[in-house]
């Protein structure tokens, strides 16, 4: 026999319009998080029945919104989504912690959208190195631009390096019209655009002609030794295990490096395996270098993107 029980919480010292949500969309998430439960909501008191063990955890996360609203005067539906996720207190701050990673061109704010991107700021904050794993979207690249361009402002390192390896998807660079550098823009436009959201022009084309920061395809990197650089390398699925391999032994003194990709978009030829999906395993119990996953769940483009990468998973598990 179940027995059910109720509360009846109040919403204290916070402004109840950002509790509810625009249309109470905020408010009908909460609703549809707790199924079993009966919720509804009236002014500043929200009361629900049902279960003990659910009411309880209820109480929990109407106490952590509060705390939330209380701390930024806001709540958006993704740091509502991450607040009701968290499944336990170790991982609240991560959601807390709004501290903005650069403000950009035309005072744009830059910060870290969702749990799992504040993970790898924290992360790249204690370890070297760096792999960040997930799908298009999810704003791997552009976070860790916005943390090169911090720890380059912050005198932590002495330039950027950006590069990816310049997979030919279905057309020859020799036919491409251009010199090399026309050629291979293309390649890097994703990170030019990033950097252009972050520095001004005039300061950035300086950076570039001076070369504090670099664009660069993956090939150009052989044989150098990066000293006191932020690097990053995106797009790393496409690279080969020579690849990878070469570029993960550039890494010199007072150096950062970050390695983004996504292992369920790899262009290279079929009988070449992932220099990206290899490392992983390879690289696993390195205890200097840290792996931050993010899913479906940290995509921070359209809304329609998240259902778009959702449905492709759920057709290639089956």
């Amino acid at each position: 026999m179940s027995y059910m029980f109720e509360i009846n919480y109040e919403l204290e010292g916070i402004n109840t319009k950002t509790f509810y949500g625009v249309q109470n969309q905020n408010f009908n998430l909460i609703k549809s998080s707790f199924p079993t439960l009966k919720i509804t909501g009236r002014d500043n008191f929200v009361f629900a029945m049902g279960n003990r063990e659910a009411l309880d955890l209820l109480k929990k996360k109407l106490d952590d919104v509060s705390d939330y609203i209380s701390k930024h005067n806001s709540l958006e539906i993704k740091q509502l989504e991450s607040l009701l996720k968290l499944k336990d207190d170790s991982e609240k701050q991560l959601v807390f912690d709004q501290d903005i990673i650069v403000k950009g061109v035309n005072g744009k704010v830059i910060k870290a959208k969702t749990t799992n991107l504040k993970k790898l700021v924290k992360v790249s904050e204690k370890k070297d190195m760096v792999f960040a794993i997930g799908p298009a979207g999810t704003g791997k690249t552009y976070t860790s631009v916005a943390l090169a361009v911090r720890a380059l402002r912050d005198k932590e390192v002495k330039r950027i390096i950006l590069t990816r390896p310049a997979v030919e998807a279905g057309e020859s660079l020799g036919f491409l019209p251009g010199d090399l550098k026309e050629k291979l823009d293309p390649y890097m436009q994703p990170l030019y655009d990033a950097l252009r959201d972050m520095i001004p022009h005039e300061k950035l084309e300086g950076y570039m002609e001076k070369r504090i920061i670099e664009v660069a395809p993956l090939a150009f990197m052989r044989g150098r030794t990066l000293d006191e650089a932020f690097v990053i390398l995106d797009e790393a699925q496409n690279t080969t295990h020579s690849q990878m391999k070469m570029f993960l032994t550039r890494m010199g003194m007072n150096a950062k490096f970050i390695i983004t990709g996504d292992p369920s978009q790899v262009d290279l030829p079929k009988n070449q395996q992932s220099g990206l999906k290899e490392s992983m395993t390879i690289l696993k119990d390195v205890e200097e270098i840290g792996f931050v996953h993010l899913s479906e769940e940290d995509v921070v483009r359209h809304p329609v993107v998240k259902k778009i990468i959702m449905a492709y998973n759920s057709v290639e598990r089956k």
